[in-house]
């Protein structure tokens, strides 16, 4: 039966940057540039790796599956950003909202576990690399990455039906620039409890003891590129995990100012910024990253698009 005293919220008005209208049409100019290198980028990733053989390995495997879900969380974020910066006011619907939640938690929690994967993946191909083929089969990687997507839509359909549960009967103006958990239970009139254990228990699955495997894995890895006596060996050994390194340090380093504080030091600002870096700048840059230190990668757009080799 419905609570009479539950106020049914229609919609949720977005402030996004509307406290900086000087910098609306820079911003505007910058967003729209990046989704767009972002949507571009993580596209020819994927449709380098599904129509070239020679990336046909399970480290492209990952990386495609690490495209697509780019895509998915910058998708889900950005047409609402763009819109709030050529309008005066950006709403989003209650459904909306929730939709958009969903599909950020998902893309966000796919992301961090499948960092950890790939990890595994330079792991074994280091560390292995004789035993590399047999452990790092096409079965085994189907079976990690479905795994991944299954686990993390688990988790986003829990934290997303219990945000439906809650009772808005206050302020419906959400300080950020998309919906997202923290700034959502501000504005919840009712408890918040379950809500904020689940989101703890996803915190230490995903940001600590995903971060804490990949660290493990680092590990492992540098201790035998030192162990290397040729100096070729280790160059190639660390081009090999450069790349994702720098994915990993950037996009930790931004989920854990969002995530990894105390509900009482929550910052709007610093959340939008920090809400930038992984919605935003992590989609972009990873595609970038991934093309322009990989000799492999840059061979099959060289053959796709022949001005690249020059």
């Amino acid at each position: 039966m419905l609570n009479p005293n539950k106020t049914i919220v229609t919609e949720f008005m977005l402030q996004g940057f509307s406290g900086h209208p000087k910098f609306q049409l820079l911003l505007l100019g910058c967003f729209l540039s990046l989704y767009a290198v972002a949507l571009i980028g993580n596209t020819v990733i994927i449709a380098l790796v599904s129509s070239n053989t020679g990336l046909q390995s399970p480290m492209y495997f990952f990386l495609c599956n690490l495209a697509t879900m780019d895509i998915i969380c910058t998708s889900s974020v950005m047409p609402k950003v763009l819109v709030g910066l050529v309008s005066k006011e950006n709403y989003i619907s209650f459904q909306g909202c929730m939709a958009q939640l969903f599909f950020l938690i998902w893309s966000l929690s796919s992301e961090l576990l499948l960092f950890t994967v790939m990890a595994y993946d330079r792991y074994v191909a280091i560390c292995f690399p004789l035993h590399y083929s047999y452990r790092m089969s096409p079965r085994l990687c189907g079976a990690l990455a479905m795994g991944v997507w299954t686990i993390c839509a688990l988790n986003s359909s829990i934290n997303t039906g219990l945000m439906t549960q809650l009772s808005f009967c206050g302020p419906k103006v959400i300080n950020h620039f998309f919906c997202e958990i923290p700034p959502l239970l501000l504005l919840s009139c009712s408890p918040t409890r379950v809500n904020s254990i689940m989101t703890l228990i996803a915190d230490v699955f995903y940001g600590g003891i995903n971060f804490l495997f990949t660290l493990m894995s680092y590990g492992c890895i540098i201790a035998s590129i030192l162990r290397m006596r040729s100096p070729e060996g280790k160059r190639k050994a660390f081009s090999t995990c450069s790349s994702h390194l720098i994915v990993v340090s950037v996009y930790y380093s931004s989920v854990f100012c969002a995530y990894i504080s105390p509900a009482a030091n929550y910052s709007p600002e610093r959340s939008k910024v920090s809400a930038v870096l992984y919605s935003v700048l992590s989609p972009t840059l990873n595609p970038l990253i991934y093309t322009l230190r990989n000799k492999e990668v840059k061979h099959a757009l060289g053959r796709l698009v022949p001005s690249f080799q020059h």
